[in-house]
């Protein structure tokens, strides 16, 4: 890259013409010849549902082999297996989960789904996972479960998170719908909690329309989940069905058409991680010798998958005095005017979103006013500081019709020296508004 010849560009929010050529974008999910003969076989064959059908059996199968568990589950969303592991882990009226403060809404939800009391904690700065070290004093009597959240595709610190997890006898979940394929010491998340859950949203590095994973190595966890899943029926493949429900359940099945196209797309899975990781890491190294600009951090135990692409902004290292989020505001402005996709994932944390603040519920305050429940709960945003800070001073690289793991190096070449350009030019753009 030239910076000298990026340095003298007139902005394009000044009518300078942009960095990014037109056109270069690849939209996601990549569909192919193979996704759409797997979806047609479905039709041909003429299943096209069923707990036990085909194309379902064989993603559970395949996944769980991908990911180097015992068992899989395939159901219809990423929020079902979340809400299938924790009612497996025997959460219930009373109890409390603590999972991290910057996450999608599911990642508490789910636990509410249970009548439970999601607690949470704040995240590391540099990770954007959550803090092992601030976990401990959220546990309570109370306590029955951690989710920690695999976020944009980063493992959270697991061993860590594990030994507290042990120290007070709790069950682990993973929340890995971000992170498929991602590792930690050399092994893929989905093994590191008693259960683990990812998603097949489309917008995920493994799509699938809509749908989700569940995966463990424990059979009795696997039983109950199955439980959720199935209407609370116990359900033998060989067996007939009884039609007799033994706990609470619900309708999370998958369908063989999604299924299909799952399994067709798992099979290019480390294909995309790899052109992710590779467009990440060329940005990183070229974004970190940009002053004011702290591009993710990826721990040397753990690998990436990027399925966010994080950005920080540091103004004060540029001698801007700013309210950091009006200056990445402006950034983003000058960014997107030189055709460099950048958009925002997430603007609160999860406690301070209006569900938390109302604390309705399902009505009637429940589950917080539920007579299992004595403990009165505030949320508070403020209370998670780093969250706050880096929902006001970042922003993602690349939206999700247009993710990052399957976009061209070429365009990555193009992102890094627009964000040359704007810096190079930072103080016409923080005097454009």
């Amino acid at each position: 890259m030239n910076r000298k010849i990026v340095k003298d560009k007139k902005l394009a929010i000044h009518g300078g013409k942009k960095t990014v050529p037109d056109n270069l974008k690849v939209k996601w999910p990549i569909i192919t010849e193979e996704d759409k003969k797997a979806v047609m076989r479905v039709l041909d064959r003429g299943i096209i549902w069923g707990p036990y059908a085909p194309e379902v059996v064989g993603l559970q199968e395949d996944f769980a082999k991908y990911v180097g568990t015992k068992y899989c589950i395939a159901v219809n969303s990423g929020t079902a297996a979340l809400h299938m592991a924790i009612a497996a882990a025997g959460v219930g009226p009373g109890d409390e989960v603590i999972t991290s403060s910057f996450s999608f809404l599911s990642s508490a939800t789910a636990i509410l789904h249970q009548n439970a009391i999601p607690i949470f904690v704040d995240i590391d700065p540099r990770t954007f996972n959550i803090d092992p070290g601030k976990i401990e004093e959220k546990i309570t009597k109370k306590t029955k479960a951690i989710i920690p959240v695999h976020i944009h595709g980063l493992p959270a610190d697991m061993n860590r998170i594990n030994k507290i997890a042990r120290k007070y006898n709790l069950v682990v979940i993973e929340d890995a719908a971000q992170a498929h394929g991602a590792t930690y010491h050399g092994k893929k998340v989905g093994n590191f909690g008693d259960m683990a859950i990812f998603s097949l949203n489309t917008t995920k590095n493994l799509p699938g329309g809509e749908g989700g994973l569940f995966v463990t190595n424990s059979k009795e966890y696997r039983g109950k989940a199955n439980m959720t899943r199935m209407f609370g029926e116990i359900l033998n493949p060989e067996e007939g069905r009884k039609y007799n429900a033994y706990t609470m359940g619900w309708n999370y099945r998958t369908q063989e058409m999604p299924a299909a196209f799952a399994r067709s797309q798992l099979k290019r899975l480390d294909e995309y991680n790899a052109n992710s990781q590779r467009n990440g890491e060329y940005l990183s190294k070229h974004l970190a010798e940009i002053k004011g600009v702290i591009p993710p951090y990826v721990p040397e135990d753990r690998t990436t998958v990027y399925h966010k692409y994080r950005v920080r902004l540091n103004p004060s290292e540029l001698g801007i005095d700013m309210e950091v989020s009006k200056f990445r505001d402006l950034v983003m402005k000058a960014l997107q005017a030189e055709g460099v996709d950048v958009v925002f994932w997430q603007t609160v944390p999860i406690p301070g979103q209006t569900l938390f603040k109302l604390k309705e519920g399902y009505g009637r305050g429940c589950p917080w006013s539920c007579p299992y429940y004595h403990q009165e709960i505030k949320y508070d945003p403020n209370d998670y500081p780093e969250t706050v800070k880096l929902l006001n001073d970042s922003f993602v690289v690349c939206s999700e019709p247009y993710p990052i793991y399957c976009q061209r190096f070429e365009l990555m070449k193009y992102y890094a020296e627009a964000f040359q350009k704007v810096f190079d030019n930072i103080e016409e753009v923080v005097g454009a508004e």
